[in-house]
């Protein structure tokens, strides 16, 4: 595992020092940047100080980055000696802005150089969702994971996986009405600055010792007037409370007991003739969707009907060969969990913890900024298992600063899916 926010273990072959992931893809004679890391921008206008601290505290090293504006401006950094160069046009960003009328997507594109993985979530790249495998099963393995997420805008994959409801696009085509935003140097935008500060403390240096020359020698002196002054009364602010991201958490072990009963209600919903799908929980709710084999639309309906269940919507598709619902989740009221932590000891605890249960545990540093430019880190986890929530929820809630994100259940592999983050100090 890398320290801090270099890239982990997993994304390393086991036996060698290959990578697992590649940088850049050539697409009809351009060659785009891929797997950098994305974080939200909050001063589009000033990206300097963000993109600087990131490159300090959340991807150590990072010395290039570039910004995608739109709807949620971003920026992603990445190290040059890992094979990135200043001037590179950044794949992800020409793809989002080519695709912008498509809030939500997820894709998987064949190139020479690899199969390439990108992911937006209401018009934010996930963090890890632009990612460049070497490997075609783990790209496809990333990919259906993230197939138990409803509602995408649209799912692009190979044809030839020949997964249900995927559709495969040109990307040569896509890419070249995006948008060419290229790699920057960090340092460089820093000596632009200072330039301009050097420049700008010369000239006020000058005023101020022309000043104070014709103040000395150039100015007869004049009897001063005491003229007396009302105090003048001074009203301070009241100071801005901030409220720490993991003073407002989702209490974990409701979450994930409310999903595991969420989960299994849905599963007790078996219309004759239909088959369910993947079942995702996120934090809310739980949904999941039917396809029809060879049942009819009514007996899905009568099956809906008689579950009982308070559902918070369900609908068929135009052709009535689906059915989709969502079932709302009793999750309390939020806490306040704050980290124990460092993020290296956080780090080395997990990877024992699931090595001495012959487990796998993929791991991935994450920041988020507050409205007053605060930086908070957080160490997100991603696992399947066998076994339900119950089962581990008391081996993951014992860790302060837990915040589960998403439980996914796959009925036909009869595999769960964990995803969360835990902040650290």
């Amino acid at each position: 595992m890398l320290e801090e926010a270099k890239l982990l273990d997993e994304d390393y072959d086991s036996g060698s020092n290959k990578r697992s992931w590649g940088t850049s893809i050539n697409v009809d004679g351009t060659v785009y940047a891929t797997s950098l890391f994305w974080q939200p921008l909050q001063n589009a206008s000033d990206p300097f100080q963000e993109v600087e601290e990131a490159s300090a505290g959340v991807l150590e090293g990072a010395d290039l980055f570039c910004i995608k504006g739109g709807k949620a401006p971003q920026f992603g950094i990445c190290v040059s000696h890992e094979g990135y160069h200043s001037g590179e046009t950044v794949g992800a960003v020409a793809l989002a802005t080519a695709l912008s009328n498509i809030s939500s997507y997820v894709a998987v594109f064949k190139t020479t150089e690899g199969w390439w993985y990108t992911c937006i979530r209401n018009d934010i790249i996930l963090s890890d969702g632009d990612m460049l495998f070497l490997s075609e099963e783990e790209a496809k393995s990333q990919f259906t994971s993230m197939l138990a997420v409803p509602d995408w805008g649209k799912k692009i994959a190979p044809k030839e996986w020949g997964i249900e409801d995927t559709e495969e696009m040109d990307l040569g085509e896509i890419l070249a009405r995006g948008a060419k935003s290229k790699l920057q140097k960090i340092k460089g935008l820093r000596g632009t600055k200072l330039l301009l500060v050097i420049g700008i403390s010369a000239v006020v240096g000058l005023w101020l010792v022309s000043s104070l020359i014709d103040r000395l020698f150039l100015t007869p002196t004049v009897a001063p007037v005491v003229v007396p002054v009302k105090p003048k009364v001074v009203q301070t602010a009241a100071p801005v409370v901030e409220i720490k991201p993991w003073e407002n958490l989702i209490n974990p072990k409701t979450m994930m007991s409310e999903c595991h009963r969420g989960t299994l209600d849905l599963l007790k919903i078996m219309p004759p003739g239909w088959d369910i799908g993947p079942i995702a929980c996120s934090q809310g709710s739980v949904a999941t969707s039917w396809r029809r084999s060879i049942g009819r639309l009514s007996w899905a309906q009568k099956a809906i009907d008689e579950s009982g269940l308070q559902l918070s919507g369900y609908s068929f598709t135009g052709d009535g060969q689906s059915l989709s619902a969502t079932l709302p989740l009793a999750l309390g009221e939020k806490i306040s969990s704050p980290p124990e932590k460092r993020l290296v000891e956080l780090q080395n605890e997990l990877n024992d913890e699931f090595q001495s249960i012959g487990l796998s545990v993929a791991l991935a540093i994450e920041s988020e900024t507050s409205s007053t430019g605060k930086i908070y880190r957080k160490l997100k986890f991603s696992f399947s298992s066998d076994y339900n929530p119950s089962t581990w929820n008391e081996m993951l809630t014992k860790y302060s600063g837990l915040q589960i994100n998403m439980i996914s259940y796959s009925p036909g592999e009869n595999t769960w899916h964990y995803e969360g983050v835990i902040y650290v100090l």
